[in-house]
């Protein structure tokens, strides 16, 4: 391994290990099953599995390329099965070579219909009996850009972020894997003025994004992030027949970009964040809140966390705020207290919720800035870019980077 690079800062947390996965330094979602990382790219074209069963000294790994011309960005692992979502490779794609183009406007719009597809669009599904030797045994196809990211933790359902043609964007889409050879969809929704293609016509004006990143699931109920639309809690009870509880969106006057939430049924809490979508805050100040959902139909933002103030981050260069948060699934650590964010320039966060109304900040760790750059975009500032977060059982902290993926242990 040799030296483990210095963090430019860390409170309560330590790098115990890293790999450069195969030298595709570049992460997004990670998922950590039976002693191996899954690690999705979003910009080395597949995904790649490291074996971590000695986190310490990462192992070898096993590099998955992606269709031409597709993202692998997102996957989801239990049992015996890994889900890996297909899209069009949007960051690859001239129309989005501005940053600012994928997040201010519909990609439905955008891109246009999938005649003359030269991607690959839905989800595949991998059989994962040997860890490092995925076996792809079913796609579940979407007539459109793609999806983007999936929500599953075993059963019958899938619930996918996917961009259908005649819609202006993602939306949400139940999917069955009762045979996970021939998934089949059971139902969807959206907001009201995403189907073009029904005649709806979009109110939310120039410079906005309404796009579901994804939806989590806590029982019958979807708690679901539609960025510049705010979140929605929807009723599960008929997978057919999704039925909306509550929908709130802050943006404006806070600058949208909703992308994770995290429901604490226990708790009667929901955690939300805002991703940070512009370098420098251009997009304002993001946060993560905290919301009493006692009332589903009336959910109240009682609190924010507290923004990292250590350094000023805001003048690195790059991303400044929230992105992912661990997301409690099962088997992983599982917790309605400490809560995992990733903060982007700010790397990886700890927090404490035991009073909901007074989140702290209970550890950090910043890795060193990227040794180079694989993010190939013209212009992008050389600094880290700290994406998802996955805790295991055991309390190991697995971070992902768009140049790094560095494994982490909280004290």
């Amino acid at each position: 391994m040799g030296d483990l690079p210095e963090p430019d800062f860390a409170r309560n947390m330590r790098l115990i290990g890293h790999s450069d996965q195969g030298g595709r330094g570049d992460g997004l979602q990670v998922m950590i099953h039976r002693g191996y990382a899954y690690v999705a790219h979003p910009w080395s074209g597949g995904f790649t599995i490291v074996d971590v069963r000695d986190p310490r000294n990462p192992g070898p790994t096993t590099f998955v390329k992606a269709p031409p011309n597709t993202w692998t960005i997102h996957l989801q692992t239990h049992d015996d099965l890994l889900l890996v979502v297909h899209a069009l490779d949007l960051f690859a794609d001239v129309r989005f070579a501005d940053e600012k183009a994928y997040y201010t406007g519909s990609v439905g719009d955008a891109v246009g219909g999938a005649k003359g597809r030269h991607w690959s669009a839905g989800v595949a599904i991998y059989d994962i009996e040997r860890p490092d030797a995925p076996r792809q045994i079913g796609f579940f196809p979407i007539d459109g850009v793609g999806a983007h990211r999936v929500w599953w933790v075993g059963g019958r359902y899938a619930y996918v972020s996917a961009l259908i043609d005649g819609f202006t964007d993602y939306i949400f889409v139940i999917v069955d894997l009762s045979d996970p050879t021939r998934p089949v969809e059971v139902g969807r929704w959206w907001l009201p003025g995403m189907n073009r293609a029904d005649g709806e016509t979009p109110t939310w004006g120039e410079g906005k994004r309404f796009a579901l990143h994804h939806g989590l699931v806590a029982g019958d109920t979807a708690y679901a992030c539609w960025r510049d639309g705010g979140i929605t809690i929807l009723d599960l009870a008929d997978r057919s027949r999704p039925k909306l509880i509550a929908h709130r969106n802050w943006s404006p006057p806070y600058g949208g970009g909703t992308h994770s939430a995290l429901p604490l049924p226990d708790r009667d809490l929901l955690i939300v964040a805002d991703e940070s979508v512009a370098d420098n805050e251009a997009d304002g100040r993001k946060h993560t809140w905290v919301f009493d959902i006692r009332e589903p139909a009336n959910p109240i933002s009682i609190a924010t966390f507290p923004t990292p103030d250590e350094a000023d981050y805001r003048a690195r260069g790059g991303h400044f705020g929230p992105h992912n948060l661990h997301e409690n699934r099962p088997g992983s650590f599982v917790s309605s207290t400490l809560i995992f964010a990733t903060w982007q320039n700010a790397g990886v966060r700890a927090f404490d919720i035991s009073n909901p109304y007074a989140p702290k900040e209970a550890g950090a760790l910043v890795p060193a800035a990227p040794a180079r750059m694989i993010d190939r975009r013209p212009g992008r500032p050389p600094v880290i870019q700290t994406a998802d977060v996955f805790v295991d059982a055991a309390g190991l902290i697995y971070v992902t980077d768009l140049d790094c993926t560095p494994t982490l242990r909280h004290a």
